[in-house]
């Protein structure tokens, strides 16, 4: 075997860095590609437009109710040994979805995939943070971000050549060999890391009463376009989100001999803004890839695997600079790369408010560049702030609270901006059918298909079409308006509570419990 593929107390941290970027690739991917197969799914198991919804939305709850607990649990239990949990769980589950007869199975294997994401997520990043110095985290968690949006970018394309010429099973069982390349590195090379400082006690209370939040909370959100916001299923739900939560912070802070959050944690300005614009970034990201996506398909006419491939200027972009990013954070600090890249961001999306039904592909390519470059400056930078703000034994729990921001901040940015495009393109819709002979249920039809290919009408004259793209167009600019603004304030935001720090001195940096020697030259 070549030296350089030799393990070595020199190169020990890199192979751990390709271990655990193998299983984000893995958790990623899983995001995007389940998409595009969607309509294949629900004709293989006749499967309702409720249950496929739910196909996605079960995985989100787990994922997101669970992130705090699986980075904390790592803390407690070691690391690598509950990243190596949660990767099993998921390839089982995966291949568990890929032999599934039926919705219902298939629902729940999503459940328990989301589990097993929620465990390997904070993972990932705080396994990163314990192997690499301060001095070189940046560069580490740039090559992580990359990766990340790799998986992104080829979500949408293999997806939707798996599914077109394999299966739609086939998504699911490319997992397994994923997930035994991840786990036979991670056994050969990585160092088992623990928080030292605190017993062996897990907060029940502290994890019941935020996962009944966060549980009531992205149910609420995640519903709210077909239950609508001001429902007394979507208000009974907001309000118990309210009630659990705030009794979560009152057991952790008061009650609990283990609190598995500490809230010390956010009187740093650098911590408490890296969780802000997280929360910020996957609000403006999320629900504008979740709307242009429809407007690729639907709109333009591309197919899933067309769409998925137009998507590639914006995930290359932040393949190529995510690692560059990560390596300008370790020389000059997070804060410049953070503004610029949210600046970057509200400028693609503000371009995008500029689209009209004349439009085309190339009108939206200037704005899926500069997102991708805005994108790239700020997640990298945003990650590294967050765990260099923290001491390395607290990096598990650290990791879970900023990926729960993230996964929160895209489920409310789809939620609210999904409700804020029915509401916008409905009214517009109205309007411009006002003049045609149509009855209420014709007019009803086309309002429910405005987002799909089918206008809803059995035969629609050019003058529908016509109408109902308007209105399409009409609801997604005014959506892209809010996540402009949304933007904006976060390079504000970003410029005031990140610190602009520079590499840490010898002397002041907090040594992770284990950390290789530098590489060798």
């Amino acid at each position: 075997m070549p030296a350089r593929f030799r393990l070595t107390e020199d190169n020990r941290k890199w192979w751990t860095l390709g271990a655990m970027c193998f299983a984000l690739f893995m958790i990623m991917l899983d995001n995007t590609v389940v998409n595009v197969a969607l309509p294949s799914i629900q004709r293989s198991l006749h499967t309702s437009l409720g249950n496929l919804e739910w196909t996605v939305n079960a995985y989100t709850l787990t994922f997101g109710v669970l992130l705090v607990t699986g980075g904390r649990m790592g803390d407690i239990f070691g690391r690598r040994r509950m990243f190596l949990a949660g990767v099993v769980l998921f390839a089982a589950s995966s291949a568990a979805i890929g032999l599934a007869p039926s919705d219902s199975l298939l629902i729940a294997g999503r459940a328990v995939q989301g589990i097993g994401a929620a465990f390997m997520m904070p993972g990932t990043l705080s396994i990163i943070s314990n192997t690499f110095p301060p001095s070189e985290r940046g560069r580490a968690i740039g090559t992580w971000a990359g990766v990340s949006a790799l998986a992104l970018a080829l979500g949408p394309v293999v997806g939707g050549a798996l599914t077109q010429y394999v299966s739609w099973r086939a998504i699911f069982f490319i997992n397994v060999p994923v997930a035994v390349g991840a786990v036979a590195v991670t056994l050969f090379a990585t160092h088992e890391s623990r928080d030292e400082s605190i017993d062996r006690t897990v907060d029940i209370p502290g994890i019941a009463t935020l996962s009944l939040g966060l549980t009531s909370l992205i149910l609420a959100l995640v519903e709210s376009n077909s239950w609508g916001w001001g429902s007394a299923r979507v208000i009974g739900l907001l309000a118990l989100a309210v009630v659990a939560l705030v009794a979560f912070v009152l057991v952790e802070a008061k009650y609990s001999a283990a609190p598995m959050v500490q809230f010390e944690f956010f009187k740093s300005r650098t911590f408490f803004g890296a969780n802000v614009i997280a929360f910020i970034i996957s609000f403006a990201m999320l629900a504008m890839f979740f709307l242009t996506a429809l407007y690729i398909q639907n709109i333009l006419g591309y197919s899933p695997l067309q769409a998925g491939v137009r998507f590639l200027p914006t995930t290359l972009m932040i393949v190529l600079i995510a690692p560059l990013a990560g390596r300008l954070v370790d020389k000059i600090g997070s804060r410049a790369p953070m503004t610029v890249g949210l600046s970057l961001v509200a400028v693609a999306l503000y371009l995008q408010t500029r689209i009209t039904v004349s439009s085309g592909y190339s009108d939206l390519l200037p704005a899926f560049v500069l997102m991708g470059v805005g994108m790239a400056l700020t997640m990298a930078p945003m990650s590294t702030a967050a765990m260099n703000a923290v001491p390395a034994a607290k990096a598990g729990v650290a990791s879970g609270i900023l990926s729960m921001n993230r996964m929160v901040g895209g489920t409310f940015g789809v939620a609210l901006l999904g409700t804020i495009f029915q509401t916008l393109s409905h009214n517009r819709l109205e309007s411009n059918l006002a003049g045609l002979h149509l009855s209420a249920a014709q007019k009803s039809a086309i309002a429910d298909n405005i987002g799909q290919s089918s206008t809803g009408a059995s035969h629609p004259s050019a003058q529908i079409v016509q109408a109902a793209h308007d209105a399409f167009i009409h609801g997604f600019t005014g959506s892209m308006i809010l996540s402009t603004g949304v933007a904006a304030l976060g390079a504000v935001l970003a410029f005031t509570l990140i610190k602009s720090v520079k590499r840490p001195k010898p002397e002041t940096v907090v040594q992770p419990e284990r950390t290789a020697e530098p590489v060798g030259v």
